[in-house]
């Protein structure tokens, strides 16, 4: 049985550091049996891959693959809380918020780039519940911002 950490190597994907809060707030705590995430951006090296709205400057499929990195940095900001990516024991709830225009739709599609991510790193722990949520705009005019609930190993 190959662990979380050997599944993301296979998929040729590192776990990031921790990405710097843009405010006064915390990437990740533990309560109770729960570990939250506060929401993650899609950024790499601390730059976002993308901005704007889905359905004007992105496509769906874009802000799929964003999704797919800010759903990445999740992970790094709940492992850091969990001992690592091996010490989080199942993907519990998944919170997607989209920027996007007022006549798209395709919320979930987006949000879909990050519930694969999960899957494909947790096998059956990473089916999850989960919010696609369409909003005007997020922090850093980001197109896409993910938040986690997970269950320690």
């Amino acid at each position: 049985m190959t662990t979380p950490r050997e599944r993301l190597a296979a998929l040729g994907l590192d776990l990031p550091p921790v990405a710097a809060p843009v405010a006064a707030y915390v990437p990740a705590t533990a309560s109770g049996p729960w570990v939250m995430t506060s929401g993650q951006l899609p950024s790499v090296d601390g730059k976002l891959v993308a901005t704007g709205k889905v359905g004007a400057d992105l496509t769906q499929e874009q802000a799929a693959d964003a999704a797919r990195t800010a759903a990445l940095n999740a992970l790094a900001a709940a492992a850091s809380v969990t001992g690592g990516l091996d010490g989080i024991g199942r993907i519990v709830k998944v919170t997607v918020f989209v920027a996007s225009t007022p006549d798209f739709t395709g919320q979930p599609q987006v949000a879909n780039g990050a519930s694969q991510l999960f899957v494909e790193v947790f096998g059956d722990a990473g089916q999850h519940v989960r919010s696609a949520v369409g909003v005007p705009v997020l922090p850093l005019d980001a197109p896409v911002e993910v938040e986690l609930t997970v269950e320690p190993a």
